[in-house]
């Protein structure tokens, strides 16, 4: 308890990142100086420009005449003219999971108690999370905290230093559990729920969400946009954020990641290491980057309490954090903000409604 103790001391110094916007998007510049950003030029099928406002398409022919032509400056991808935006997910679920949660051990017959998987939560909690606030303390960025609302009402004295230190307290169900097997009634009595446990543990009120596993109902999104909110990630099909129509209104998506997650690189593999894992970063980097020139790129980064507040992996996300801060127009971005950005463009992408086999 004098650990934990001590950690809320700390955080205490940083409480003054806690006023965050509500309204125009808050990025953390990664370099002090932003290049010019550049975009190819464009005609519409009839030859004509583009309508004001739009993002040309980075066609191959368009693409070679920029090298033969001074390009035109680029439409504003990015809040202040960044060229790449990165989000960071940390995922609060430690003190959330059943009893027979999963684990990196052998299955265990339910007739005998699991003494060893709780104990790797609980290291989420009593070193993850605090070694993880302390490395986004250190570079100034903000991140999406996606909460399991028992964890947060187990521990939430840890729930609101997370918001204190600026970051944002996202949806992630009221169990880590299913939720896309749950009945309407009941899913939408988990959420509303869930959203009322963090508000009262932080004073924010979650409008993003994250499934577990990523998996929804036919009616999460309904659901969703009928407690207010505005933006979910649960979905892999763009390096950028996108918009899907829910019942005629438009919902956000903030892309999510499988390649740049902690559950399944490091969990999942006993193979990976520290160092392989920063070469990951950095290559998935180097090629959104390039492409920022030419259009919006965001690269996501999930970290899992109980994973990514290892000392080697949070080792190699401070070394990425430092080489990503050290190219110009990059920034640090919470999930947020980028819908709120995302909404506010004329040429973030629109996806089709969703429609299910059956329905």
């Amino acid at each position: 308890m004098s650990n934990r103790r001590d950690f809320m001391k700390t955080g205490a110094a940083a409480s003054a990142m806690a006023a965050v916007s509500s309204s125009l998007p808050t990025a953390v510049i990664a370099a002090p100086a932003t290049p010019a950003v550049h975009a190819i030029h464009a005609t519409t099928a009839a030859g004509e420009p583009p309508a004001p406002g739009t993002a040309p398409a980075a066609t191959p022919s368009a693409i070679a005449a920029t090298s033969r032509h001074h390009p035109l400056p680029a439409p504003p991808f990015w809040p202040n003219g960044h060229r790449l935006v990165i989000s960071i997910s940390l995922q609060f679920e430690a003190g959330g999971q059943p009893a027979d949660a999963e684990g990196p051990f052998p299955p265990l017959d339910q007739q005998f108690p699991d003494t060893i998987v709780p104990s790797w939560y609980r290291y989420g909690l009593l070193e993850g999370i605090p070694r993880l606030l302390t490395l986004f303390d250190k570079h100034g960025i903000q991140v999406t905290s996606h909460m399991v609302a028992k964890a947060v009402q187990a521990h939430p004295e840890l729930a609101a230093e997370i918001v204190r230190r600026g970051h944002e307290a996202s949806g992630h169900g009221l169990e880590w559990a299913p939720q896309y097997s749950l009945s309407p009634a009941e899913e939408r009595r988990h959420y509303q729920q869930a959203s009322d446990i963090i508000e009262r543990a932080t004073g924010q009120r979650p409008i993003g969400f994250n499934a577990f596993w990523m998996r929804h109902s036919r009616e999460t999104l309904n659901i969703l946009q009928d407690l207010g909110f505005l933006y979910h990630i649960d979905d892999l099909s763009r390096d950028e954020p996108s918009i899907t129509p829910v019942r005629g209104k438009p919902f956000v998506v903030v892309p999510y990641t499988l390649r740049n997650n902690d559950i399944g690189r490091i969990a999942g593999s006993t193979a990976m290491t520290g160092a392989a894992l920063l070469q990951e970063l950095k290559d998935e980097f180097d090629v959104l980057y390039e492409e920022g020139v030419h259009r919006r790129r965001m690269m996501s980064l999930s970290a899992h309490d109980r994973i990514a507040g290892t000392p080697t992996v949070v080792r190699a996300l401070d070394q990425f954090i430092t080489y990503a801060k050290s190219k110009p127009g990059v920034a640090f971005m919470r999930k947020d903000d980028i819908a709120r950005w995302a909404l506010s463009r004329p040429d973030t992408p629109h996806n089709p409604p969703r429609v299910f086999d059956g329905a």
